[in-house]
């Protein structure tokens, strides 16, 4: 009987200590007098707090936006990453891992989501013949190379959205070699 309930009694202590600690470690409130100013920048757990809490935030599925006080540019962060396959003679030897975010004016961001698929579907054709043609071979952070692929990249996205996008930003890349 005791063999049976020392794991899960065990299993119990874990889960205490892990909600305990992630109490304890989970990031401070912003102070009131930027609360005004950020709230509408929130991170998505944030977001799901404030439902929780009954206060009404963007949906889950649409990333938040960011806007500067000035009403500036805004910037829009792709829902998805892209994955990208790295293969050289006829194998998969690694793959790339990109997160893009994108500058546009102001306003224009339920335009960019509501085209968002044409837009991925532009990116991933210029991710693909960067890969094609080595780009992401050797030392592909490097940045001559990253500028040419957000060259590349801002010129697909003014094609399938238009002259609202002013910039593509690699906000995360990896590869992972196999």
């Amino acid at each position: 009987m005791i063999r049976k309930l020392i794991p899960v009694l065990l299993g119990l202590l874990g889960l205490g200590v892990g909600v305990g600690a992630g109490f304890a470690l989970r990031p401070a409130a912003p102070p009131a007098a930027e609360a005004g100013a950020e709230a509408d920048n929130a991170a998505q757990p944030e977001a799901a707090a404030a439902q929780a809490e009954g206060e009404k935030s963007e949906p889950a599925a649409e990333p938040p936006k960011q806007q500067s006080a000035e009403g500036g540019p805004e910037y829009v962060k792709l829902s998805n990453q892209f994955v990208i396959p790295v293969v050289e003679q006829g194998k998969v030897v690694s793959m790339v891992i990109l997160a893009l975010t994108l500058e546009v004016g102001a306003g224009t961001t339920e335009a960019i989501y509501a085209r968002e698929p044409k837009l991925r579907d532009a990116f991933l054709q210029v991710l693909f013949d960067h890969a094609n043609s080595g780009g992401f071979d050797g030392s592909f952070t490097d940045g001559a190379n990253l500028v040419l692929l957000r060259k590349a990249l801002l010129e697909a996205a003014q094609t399938a959205i238009g002259p609202n996008v002013s910039d593509v930003l690699i906000s995360d890349i990896a590869r992972q070699d196999s």
